[in-house]
């Protein structure tokens, strides 16, 4: 695995993982690398500081599950407090978000399902929408 800091026209920096070099390139190539901040494709490896091993460095050890486990739990219930308040629209998000944005509906704090297309569009039209880092599961098919 190869981790590479990429950088979309719009100015994102963001990081992802590939199995390789090649990997990275043929999925960039394919229009399939996007970014996770407004859904842009064209995308260029941006500058990387090199990976210096300290003495004693552990780097390619993945680290223990408890603490995959446990940062995933923090970053969940994070999210969870972000969205309280907020109602879910699932597929109708785009659209709610632009009605809003034009003033058509009242502004309240949302969150459902778009498309990278769709996102792309609101990102386009001035619509201020942010991705969750985690997937929301629809109220309808949570226990």
């Amino acid at each position: 695995m190869i981790v590479f800091d990429l950088r979309c026209d719009a100015g994102h920096v963001f990081e992802a993982w590939f199995a390789s070099s090649t990997a990275y390139a043929d999925q960039a190539a394919a229009g399939q690398v996007a970014c996770p901040f407004c859904g842009d494709t064209a995308i260029e490896k941006a500058v990387m500081a090199p990976g210096i091993p300290t003495k004693g460095n552990r780097r390619g050890e993945a680290p223990p599950p408890a603490l995959v486990k446990q940062a995933l739990h923090q970053l969940a219930a994070a999210q969870a407090r972000a969205l309280e308040g907020s109602q879910w629209v699932g597929d109708a998000f785009a659209s709610r978000a632009r009605a809003m944005h034009q003033g058509e509906e009242d502004h309240k704090p949302i969150h459902g399902q778009a498309s990278i297309a769709e996102t792309k569009a609101l990102v386009d039209e001035g619509v201020k929408v942010a991705p969750l880092p985690l997937p929301v599961v629809p109220p309808e098919k949570s226990n």
